[in-house]
């Protein structure tokens, strides 16, 4: 009798197992289905455009590409792992291998998370709330970018970097130049990482010289880690980004990125978060709640507290940067000391429940599809009423002479849809420069200087988001004349 209930009770648990992770991946995969940002994302176009780029010329990008106005200019494609893979899958999948693509990775983004908590506490179902809970703090604001590389990169640092903590075992961080190695090959945000490895080994040095100098309070966690070992990981990281197509230059690149001031006010989600979503309220709780878990405890931990308050900083400079914030919350939250019940410390999942849970997510998944118009053709039209499909079609038609002059959102996914003619101005903010950038948007807001605007001056023909002032602007001035409006875009041509 004792055995049969032992056997039902594992066999609940494996189900409720099941039925959580696929719970967990349906929900995250029906959010992407119905919002479609896999394909609304202005920068996703220029990744697949320069992925493709790459594919045909065997080689990464050193200078400006798909524009006339930086074609000169130094350029890096730091993201050009992920836009191998993009590319790729649009190749052979075509519109609908974005999607795929996108949804993805998003799930992976969702596991990850999930494991990172997992891994941390051994607990799964306050593992499964909490991850949820972080989900919907920040990654239904931001479309599947190279940046979700970045956010499931630190999940596994965190899982490796708390373990390694709590029981002492340094052998943890080798894991971590691998994951260096694959993270800087695919976005610029590896150096995140660095800040949080460096934090973990300055820390960890710093307490060993106050305890050889025989000072350490009461309140704060002695060093689990030796002090050598932290240090030769991360110099060794820093040696591992080095094995790339760019190599060393990557570094330099951080530092070009760091210094631009003006994309900070020109881009939306670069600009500190205005609490007028429930996303950020989320993040917000999220950090409140990591600090009091800190605070809690009887003796407070110098690297968590320290990671915390600098992942405040990145997060409510930028809301892009609030997954930051979330994640390191998370991690912190979880690793809350809880008295843990016998065998409270589950298996993950069991090859059996893996399955299970495989057949259960393409089943509902099928059925999800269906009802959100997730095809090519609900693809398709999400496509026409975000970018200007018909009036690039139109100019196809009826080929005008350049050079374009375009709006800014337009930029990406007229590199990939009209690569006849090179952009004027596109998401890439670092390639055009501070001074360039600003002039694009004064232009574009219909400041009384877009008159002597030289980019302007010389183009051949305009394609314009309609609800921008210049659109309206243009349409009366003598300069141009209108031959194209649709309920996205107008097309103007110049009088010569």
């Amino acid at each position: 009798m004792q055995m049969i209930k032992m056997l039902t009770k594992q066999m609940n648990q494996a189900a409720g197992r099941v039925f959580g992770m696929t719970a967990l991946i349906v929900f995250v995969a029906t959010q992407c289905f119905i919002s479609k940002l896999c394909v609304l994302d202005p920068d996703i176009w220029w990744h697949l455009s320069t992925g493709e780029w790459i594919l045909r010329n065997g080689q990464v990008p050193h200078s400006g590409l798909f524009t006339y106005t930086a074609t000169n200019h130094p350029w890096m494609a730091y993201s050009w792992g992920f836009e191998v893979i993009l590319a790729r899958f649009f190749d052979n999948f075509s519109f609908m291998g974005l999607g795929i693509f996108g949804v993805g990775l998003t799930i992976l983004l969702a596991l990850s998370i999930f494991y990172m908590l997992y891994r941390i506490s051994g607990r799964f179902w306050v593992s499964w709330a909490l991850s949820l809970i972080v989900d919907l703090a920040f990654m239904f604001n931001v479309a599947p970018r190279p940046l979700f590389v970045s956010v499931i990169s630190i999940a596994f640092m965190l899982a490796l970097l708390f373990q390694a903590q709590r029981t002492g075992r340094v052998q943890l961080l080798y894991w971590l130049p691998l994951i260096f190695l694959f993270w800087a090959n695919c976005h610029i945000q590896f150096i995140y990482g660095f800040g949080v490895l460096g934090l973990l080994a300055g820390v960890n040095l710093l307490q060993h010289l106050t305890e050889s100098l025989g000072w350490h309070p009461e309140f704060l966690q002695k060093p689990t880690l030796p002090v050598v070992q932290p240090l030769a990981v991360l110099g060794c990281c820093a040696l591992v980004v080095c094995i790339g197509p760019y190599s060393y230059h990557l570094y330099h690149e951080v530092y070009v990125l760091s210094q631009a001031k003006y994309m900070y006010r020109m881009v939306s989600e670069l600009q500190a978060p205005n609490f007028q979503s429930y996303n950020q309220f989320l993040e917000l709780l999220l950090g409140i709640a990591a600090y009091f878990s800190i605070g809690w405890r009887k003796k407070i931990d110098p690297f968590k507290l320290a990671l915390l308050l600098c992942a405040s900083l990145f997060a409510f400079r930028t809301w892009r940067d609030g997954w930051v914030l979330c994640v390191i919350a998370g991690a912190v939250i979880i690793d809350f000391p809880v008295k843990k019940a016998e065998g409270d410390r589950a298996a993950f999942l069991t090859l059996r429940e893996a399955a299970g849970v495989t057949l259960a997510t393409v089943l509902l998944l099928l059925v999800s599809v269906r009802a959100t118009d997730f095809n090519v053709r609900g693809l398709d039209r999400a496509i026409s009423k975000t970018y200007p499909v018909d009036a690039a079609n139109f100019v196809r038609r009826t080929p005008l002479p350049g050079p374009l002059y375009n709006s800014f959102d337009f930029g990406g996914f007229l590199t990939f849809y009209l690569p006849t003619y090179p952009v004027s101005i596109d998401g890439r903010t670092d390639i055009y420069g501070e001074a360039m950038n600003e002039r694009y948007m004064k232009t574009e807001a219909a400041d009384p200087s877009y008159t002597s605007d030289p980019y302007l001056k010389e183009a051949g023909f305009v394609i314009l988001k309609n609800t921008f002032p210049l659109s309206k602007l243009l349409a009366v001035d003598p300069r141009f004349r209108l031959i194209y409006k649709d309920d996205v875009a107008t097309v103007l041509a110049r009088n010569f």
